[in-house]
């Protein structure tokens, strides 16, 4: 008897740890397609969030900070883009092995998309943003980066 609990006991904490390496497998700095941009990656609250940590162009020809001026909130069109966070409320799926359910918001043309992610490597994240249907959207690949 105590053979089988605590046989059990190794399958539930071994199951556990699986599953947080793969839901975490996300977490880290990510180089954007265009090698533009830093964007980390971190979980709060068993959801996933993104925000810009390092820009090729921060600042202006004048040496001020990037605005989000693009933003349909005209609220918001003064903050930076330096520090700004793009992605939100990922969740993992084990499931479907992928990150979903949240939204990433593209700062040069100021919309807001749906978001599901996958690491298909250790050192790719390919993000799909959507309006409405997966189908009808953009996949982009991020490469990890090695900035710490």
């Amino acid at each position: 008897m105590i053979k089988n609990s605590l046989v059990l006991s190794l399958l539930f904490i071994y199951s556990n740890l699986t599953f947080a390496q793969k839901s975490n497998a996300i977490i880290g700095i990510w180089l954007n397609e265009e090698k533009d941009a830093q964007i980390e990656v971190y979980e709060k609250d068993k959801l996933f969030f993104g925000k810009i940590v390092w820009l090729k162009n921060a600042k202006d020809e004048n040496g001020n900070w990037v605005l989000d001026s693009k933003n349909p909130d005209v609220s918001l069109r003064n903050r930076k883009k330096m520090g700004l966070t793009i992605l939100h409320n990922l969740k993992w799926d084990g499931e479907k092995n992928e990150w979903n359910g949240g939204e990433i918001y593209d700062s040069r043309e100021g919309d807001t998309y749906s978001l599901f992610a996958r690491v298909d490597s250790e050192n790719e994240l390919n993000l799909r943003g959507y309006i409405g249907f997966s189908l009808f959207g953009k996949t982009t690949t991020w490469t990890r980066s090695s900035l710490k």
